[in-house]
């Protein structure tokens, strides 16, 4: 299995978009979110600036062979004393997960961007939270620091990437 990333261009946003719909079901489960009256959810807040801002927000899309297996939305902070990437939003359907295809994604975004990190989760997202500290526990040889947040409770995991070895 053959995977991949791509650094998606404004003419292919709109697959993002549209994958965008099946991310926020599955948020149905953790946050409270609802279709709108042609049974569509939310568009996406900030969506666009992630081809308005470049050098500053990357959409990627993850592919597993010649098929879209997901997507990685990343922010680059500047000036910040939290962290210079964010792993905004990140999504794996279901049909991929389990198969290394997000550990690979996740792992590979790292070491593009090597720098300070912050990968979030909602506090109810457990699934999510087990993911990201294995994947990021395996990345770092379990050298990070995980913080969980005073009002909303959910984890937040902070650790340093470096460029991998060719």
């Amino acid at each position: 299995m053959a995977l991949a990333l791509e650094l998606v261009p404004r003419s292919k946003k709109r697959v993002i978009r549209e994958m965008m719909q099946l991310y926020l079901y599955d948020f149905t489960y953790y946050l409270n979110i609802e279709l709108n009256d042609k049974g569509r959810f939310p568009e996406y807040p900030g969506l666009d600036e992630f081809w308005g801002r470049p050098g500053r927000k990357f959409p990627f899309l993850i592919y597993s062979g010649s098929y879209i297996a997901g997507f990685a939305l990343v922010d680059r902070y500047v000036d910040s004393s939290e962290s210079d990437y964010y792993m905004t939003e990140f999504f794996i359907l279901h049909k991929y997960r389990r198969a290394g295809v997000g550990r690979w994604a996740a792992q590979e975004l790292f070491s593009r961007y090597p720098g300070r990190w912050k990968v979030t989760q909602v506090h109810n997202n457990t699934a999510a939270q087990a993911f990201w500290r294995r994947v990021i526990g395996e990345y770092t040889s379990e050298k990070y620091e995980e913080v969980t947040h005073p009002e909303h409770g959910g984890p937040s995991q902070y650790f340093t990437s470096f460029r991998q070895p060719v």
